[in-house]
């Protein structure tokens, strides 16, 4: 890995880590297309350098969190199943789903496919959001959208997308539930980055952990743009165009790739 390979994986990291395409689909799929070596190296770096995309979150979060402790909980409570289903299937997630093209794009495909019927679906219910701010998400639907979120431990399938349909399945608005998906993400990659790190690190060179800081720091700097994107972005659009996405870079990696 080149460190212009790193910075132009951190950039994309940043751009798609809050977008409901799954960031490590495209990561994994960059470094494909960049003839990249699937090193164990080049997998953590696809987990670690998501570390930075979610501090973009605690920046421009900070006061919300440290003002609630009722939020921070409730995260905490939400992040519990990811937790154990990381910790359990961590090597098959690297050794197997990680090395598996036909995996990914089947997710990202399916994926895309699941988000254009549940708008079709959401939009013709006439029910109003039952939570209409960020304060009022309940433990229970907390635990429920960490549920939904333990299915993205199959890259492709999105862990931005996973929340976001859970949290509206359970009749939170829209930007409730987004911003929800935000803070979610930090205690989830959090842990992801020091169980990865806890069993590789050490093995990385001076250079490698070189890499990573590009990686981590381009990821940082543009996800504080994706994420102020996405929240204007839903005030007026469904999550169709993001499957409609899915749907197409599927199809086309899956010619170029195969």
């Amino acid at each position: 890995m080149s460190f212009l390979h790193a910075l132009l994986l951190g950039l994309l990291e940043g751009v798609t880590e809050f977008l409901p395409i799954s960031s490590t689909a495209h990561l994994l799929l960059a470094e494909k297309l960049l003839h990249m070596p699937q090193t164990e190296f080049a997998k953590s770096f696809a987990i670690v350098i998501q570390l930075g995309a979610i501090l973009a979150v605690v920046a421009l979060y900070a006061k919300r969190l440290v003002g609630s402790m009722t939020i921070c909980l409730k995260i905490l409570a939400a992040f519990v199943p990811t937790a154990i289903m990381g910790f359990v299937l961590h090597d098959l997630i690297k050794d197997v789903f990680f090395e598996s093209t036909s995996i990914i794009l089947w997710a990202m495909l399916i994926g895309g496919l699941v988000l254009i019927l549940f708008e079709q679906w959401h939009s013709s219910t006439s029910s109003e959001s039952r939570a209409a701010a960020l304060d009022r998400i309940t433990y229970h639907q907390a635990i429920l959208i960490g549920l939904s979120q333990s299915i993205a431990v199959i890259p492709g399938v999105s862990r931005a997308g996973a929340t976001i349909l859970g949290g509206l399945v359970l009749g939170l608005s829209r930007k409730a539930i987004v911003e929800f998906s935000f803070l979610l993400a930090i205690p989830t990659m959090l842990g992801a980055v020091v169980l990865d790190l806890g069993t590789t690190g050490s093995e990385f060179s001076g250079q490698e952990w070189t890499l990573l800081a590009v990686g981590f720091v381009a990821a940082f700097l543009s996800a504080l743009l994706s994420v102020r994107w996405l929240l204007k972005f839903i005030q007026h659009h469904s999550f169709t165009t993001f499957g409609m996405y899915r749907i197409i870079a599927a199809l086309v990696l899956w010619m170029v790739l195969y």
